[in-house]
C-alpha cells in the first residue's frame, strides 16, 4: 500500500461534513473522507470535491491506512450512540497517540467519559464545539476544542487555519480538559437561545406595542446593527423582517409561532441548576419556547382570559426605541455575565483551567452569536483573567448603568401593555438581585427551619449567646417542636 497522504480524516458526509472538508482543503490540507453509506463518498468526490485534493475511503480500515501519524479523525455524526459506535470501529486500526475528534453536538459528560476511556487505551480524544452552520463550516467556523491536552499541538495548525479569522486572529483556541470543549459549545448555544429570545421580545414590543410594520422594524434593527448591538443575529433579523412572500406580505407573519429546540439550551439550564448558578435568562428563553409550543392552548386562553386594554403610545416614540436598544444591550450583558459565571463555577468543580478571554475571542467570528460585543468581553478578561463578573469590569459596569433608566421604562411599559418580556424582565430582576447587599432569603431560611428544622446561619454582627457565628442553628419556633435539626445548613 502507498504511503499515507492524509493530514486528517473526516467521517460523516452530511452538509456540515462536506463543507468542513472543502474548507480544510482550501487551507492546503489533504482530507480523507469516509461515510457509512460509501456511495456518498463517490458522489462527493465526483461532484462537490471534484478537482480538489480530497481523498476517499470505502472502509474504516482504508481511512486509517491513508492517514499520516499521528492519525487525526473528525467524527461529524449524530450525537449519542453513533459516536461510540464509530470509536469502537476505529480502535482496531489506531495506534498509540492517534487522535479521535468528535465535532458533533455531544453532551459534555459523554466527552468527559470518552476522553478518559480513550486515554486509558493510549489514544487521545478531543470534543470540539463547531459553530456557524453550513456557511461557517465552509468558510470559517468557530471551533472550541477540549479534551486530551496532548492532542492540541498535533491539531492546532489545522484547526486554527480552518477557523474563522477576526483581525488576523483565529476563532479557535484550546479550551481545556476532558469535556470542556463541548461544555463551552453548550453554553454558547444557551447564550444563543437568550439572544434570540431578547430580539424576539424587542420585535414584539415594536410590533404590538408601538404598532410598527415589519419593514420599519427592519430599518430599526439595521440602525441598531451599526452600534453596540452589531451582531450576526441582529443582521439576519433585519433581513428576515424585510423578506416578503410572493403576495407582498412579510413572510415572518405567516410562520406559525411555535419554536423548536434541539436540547442544548435545556442542557445549559439544567447545568446551571446542577451548579446552583442563577442563569435565569437562558432558562426563561427555554421556557418561552416551551410556552410557544402549546399554541392550541394559548389560542383557547386568548378567548377567555383578558389582559389590559392596550392604549396607543403617547410618549416620544424615538426615545422609546432608543430605550429599547439600551434595554436589549443591558439584558445581553446580563446573559453573558450569567453564562461566564456558569463556566467559572463548573471549571472550579471539574478542575478545568478555562481561558475566558480565549473563549470570548473564539466567539467573535464564525459562530451564531458573533458580535462586536464579544471583543469587549475579550478585553475585560485580558485585563483580568480572574474577573469575578463582567459587571465588575469598568466598561460593562458603565454600560449597564447608562442603559438602566431606559431598560426600566421599557419593561414597565411592556407590563402596562400586557406584552410578555420574560427575558428582559428576568435580566433586570437578576441585576437588581445581584446588586442587593441583602435579599429576603433570611425569611426563606426561617421558613425552612420552622417547618423542617433545616437550620440557619446568623447574620454577621447579629450574634448573641444563642445565635453563634458560623454554626448551624435550629430554633424551636413554636415551643412545641424539638431541638434536633434535620440536616446541616447549606446555602
Amino acid at each position: 500500500m502507498s504511503a499515507p497522504v492524509g493530514d486528517i480524516g473526516l467521517i460523516g458526509l452530511a452538509v456540515m461534513g462536506q463543507n468542513l472538508i472543502l474548507n480544510m482543503n482550501d487551507k492546503g490540507f489533504t482530507v480523507v473522507a469516509y461515510n457509512r453509506t460509501t456511495s456518498k463518498v463517490d458522489d462527493f468526490l465526483a461532484n462537490e470535491a471534484k478537482g480538489t485534493k480530497v481523498q476517499g475511503a470505502h472502509s474504516i480500515q482504508e481511512l486509517c491506512a491513508k492517514l499520516k501519524r499521528p492519525r487525526k479523525i473528525i467524527l461529524l455524526v449524530k450525537a449519542g450512540p453513533a459516536v461510540d459506535s464509530f470509536i469502537q470501529q476505529l480502535e482496531p486500526y489506531l495506534e498509540k497517540g492517534d487522535i479521535v475528534i468528535d465535532g458533533g453536538n455531544s453532551h459534555y459528560p459523554d466527552s468527559i467519559r470518552r476522553t478518559k476511556e480513550l486515554e486509558a487505551k493510549g489514544l487521545l480524544f478531543v470534543g470540539s464545539g463547531v459553530s456557524g452552520g453550513e456557511e461557517g463550516a465552509r468558510h470559517g467556523p468557530s471551533l472550541m476544542p477540549g479534551g486530551s491536552t496532548a492532542a492540541w499541538p498535533a491539531i492546532k495548525e489545522i484547526f486554527q487555519k480552518t477557523a474563522a479569522q477576526v483581525n488576523g486572529e483565529p476563532c479557535c483556541d484550546w479550551v481545556g480538559e476532558t469535556g470542556s470543549g463541548h461544555y463551552v459549545k453548550m453554553v454558547h448555544n444557551g447564550i444563543e437561545y437568550g439572544d434570540m429570545q431578547l430580539i424576539a421580545e424587542a420585535y414584539d414590543i415594536l410590533k404590538r406595542g408601538l404598532g410598527i410594520s415589519e419593514s420599519e422594524i427592519a430599518d430599526i434593527f439595521t440602525t441598531w446593527n451599526k452600534g453596540v448591538l452589531d451582531s450576526f443575529l441582529i443582521e439576519i433579523t433585519a433581513n428576515i423582517l424585510k423578506f416578503n412572500d410572493d403576495d407582498g406580505e412579510p413572510l415572518v407573519t405567516k410562520i406559525l409561532d411555535k419554536a423548536g429546540q434541539k436540547g442544548t439550551g435545556k442542557w445549559t439550564a439544567i447545568a446551571a441548576l446542577d451548579a446552583g448558578t442563577a442563569v435565569t435568562l437562558i432558562g426563561e428563553a427555554v421556557f418561552a419556547r416551551c410556552l410557544s409550543a402549546i399554541k392550541e392552548e394559548r389560542v383557547r386562553a386568548s378567548k377567555v382570559i383578558n389582559g389590559p386594554q392596550r392604549e396607543s403610545f403617547r410618549g416620544d416614540k424615538q426615545q422609546f426605541i432608543d430605550d429599547l436598544e439600551q434595554a436589549l444591550y443591558a439584558s445581553k450583558i446580563i446573559s453573558y455575565t450569567q453564562g461566564f459565571m456558569l463556566m467559572r463555577e463548573t471549571a472550579k468543580e471539574l478542575s478545568w483551567n478555562l481561558n475566558y478571554a480565549g473563549i470570548a475571542r473564539m466567539w467573535r467570528g464564525g459562530c451564531i452569536i458573533k458580535s462586536v460585543f464579544l471583543g469587549d468581553i475579550t478585553s475585560a478578561y485580558e485585563k483580568n483573567k480572574d474577573l469575578e463578573s463582567l459587571l465588575f469590569d469598568d466598561f460593562f459596569n458603565k454600560a449597564v448603568h447608562k442603559a438602566q433608566p431606559g431598560w426600566r421604562r421599557v419593561i414597565a411599559q411592556a407590563v402596562l401593555w400586557g406584552i410578555p418580556t420574560p427575558a428582559f424582565s428576568t435580566a433586570l430582576a437578576f441585576f437588581d438581585g445581584y446588586r442587593s447587599e441583602v435579599v429576603p432569603a433570611n425569611l426563606l431560611q426561617a421558613q425552612r427551619d420552622y417547618f423542617g428544622a433545616h437550620t440557619f446561619r446568623v447574620m454577621p454582627g447579629k450574634e448573641n449567646p444563642r445565635l453563634v457565628k458560623d454554626r448551624d442553628i435550629h430554633i424551636n419556633w413554636t415551643g412545641r417542636g424539638g431541638n434536633v435539626s434535620a440536616s446541616s445548613y447549606s446555602a
